[in-house]
Order: structure tokens, then sequence, then C-alpha cells
């Protein structure tokens, strides 16, 4: 579970499909043995980004947009760095993601939640043979984008 300032992303699902549900705070710890048919799973509490960074939201209007991305086996994308808060939950595939100032790496697979870090370049490449999945939820300020590409 991913904790956004009050609010919780709970990730309740298999292998091959996820339902991301917004809820209070810690609203489903515990009480998951009360709700017949429903297993929730905590992923990750955190404070920080991949980086180690503080997560910090955005100030005025936020918006949350929400995609899929489909990485293709050995496909890397291209050095990018975000403003805001991105998350992203693996769905299927291996994933490694490289900061490219200090060549760090770090690897994750299905059923792993990543918090990017903000500001800070890098690129994601599809390490194993079978697509990556992911579902991506990005917090920017009302009609901005949250990636920016290295020139």
């Amino acid at each position: 579970m991913a904790h956004l300032g009050n609010f919780s992303a709970c990730v309740i699902g298999g292998t091959t499909a996820a339902l991301l549900v917004i809820c209070p705070a810690r609203a489903f710890d515990n009480h998951s043995a009360g709700m017949p048919g429903v297993v929730v799973t905590p992923l990750v509490a955190t404070t920080i980004t991949a980086s180690g960074q503080p997560i910090t939201l955005p100030k005025g209007n936020a918006e949350v947009i929400v995609s899929t991305f489909d990485i293709a086996p050995g496909a890397t994308l291209p050095v990018h760095k975000h403003p805001f808060p991105r998350y992203a939950y693996v769905l299927a595939g291996d994933l490694r993601v490289t900061n490219t100032d200090t060549k760090k790496s770090d690897d994750y697979k299905a059923g792993d939640f990543i918090v990017e870090m903000i500001g800070e370049w890098h690129q994601g490449t599809n390490i194993g043979t079978t697509p990556v999945k992911l579902l991506v939820i990005d917090q920017v300020d009302k009609g901005a984008v949250n990636t920016v590409l290295r020139d």
C-alpha cells in the first residue's frame, strides 16, 4: 500500500489484472477479514522516492493522470526526468531503472510498486523476454506534463 497524503493506493488483484483503489490511509488494514471476497495486500508504505528523496505533492490544483505503459523486450525509454511525483505498479515483466547521473540501477518485477525519482535523469529498460506492463500514476499541477526528455 502506498500512502498518498491522507490517502492510500490499495492494489487489489491477481497477476493478470489489478484494481487500484484510492482509499483513506490504512482504511483496510486489519479489516479485510470482515470483507468477504476482498484481500488487501500492502505493497509499500514510504515517504521517499526510489532515490531517497522526500515525496512532495503539487501545491496548487493537483491533477491525477493514470496511464498504462507497454514496453517491448529489449526496449529502452529515452533519458528523462519527472518534475512531479510519479508512481508505477509493475503488472508484468522485468524492468531496470537506471539513474543516468549516478549509474545506480534498480530492478523491478511484476507486483513491485515504484515511487519514481523526481528531477533526476533516468531511463527504464525491459531486461526480460516478455513485455513490461506498467500502471502509471502522475500527480501534477493541473495541465502540466510529468516527463521532460533530455536533449
